[in-house]
């Protein structure tokens, strides 16, 4: 009358051994995608690859980010994420806070220039332009703390065709 039957108790023990490893394998999964690497990098060569002189801004959602000329990287609590540039080279506006050394910054000018006030008002010609600019472009690209958006800003001055990011 009280009798267990066998299969049945290996059956339960072998659900529930699927059980908890399916609850394990799920819980492994991350719980949002990596960083949107693709989508910065779109934004930076809708911009990059116009005629036109133009502004663009991207939300970031990660923690770091580094940015080259030729590429950008977003990392995140759920991975790294990277993508390269179909544009030509772009020209990287680090900020002086995050490297914490003063003499490979970018030139300040080129802050005021991304943040909106026009070329020529910031430089005395269009050759110190292109310096500057060249000059931030050899700067080796450091991983930094991710803003929450990035701003793209394709500007001219006389026959200097610059790219700026930052």
């Amino acid at each position: 009358m009280f009798e267990t039957n066998l299969d049945a108790t290996y059956a339960w023990l072998g659900l529930a051994v699927v059980s908890v490893a399916t609850a394990g394998v799920a819980a492994a999964f991350p719980a949002s995608p990596p960083p949107d690497a693709d989508g910065v990098a779109h934004t930076i060569d809708s911009v990059a690859d116009g005629e036109y002189p133009a502004t663009a801004e991207h939300g970031i959602a990660a923690e770091r980010i580094r940015l080259t000329t030729g590429s950008v990287s977003l990392t995140g609590g759920t991975g790294t994420a990277r993508a390269a540039f179909d544009a030509p080279r772009i020209t990287p506006v680090i900020r002086p806070e995050a490297r914490g050394e003063s003499n490979a910054t970018t030139d300040a000018r080129l802050r005021r220039v991304l943040d909106g006030v026009p070329p020529d008002a910031a430089f005395d010609d269009p050759a110190s332009f292109a310096a500057a600019a060249e000059r931030a472009r050899s700067i080796e690209a450091p991983w930094t703390a991710a803003p929450e958006r990035i701003t793209v800003r394709r500007v001219h001055y006389g026959d200097v065709r610059v790219t700026l990011v930052g």
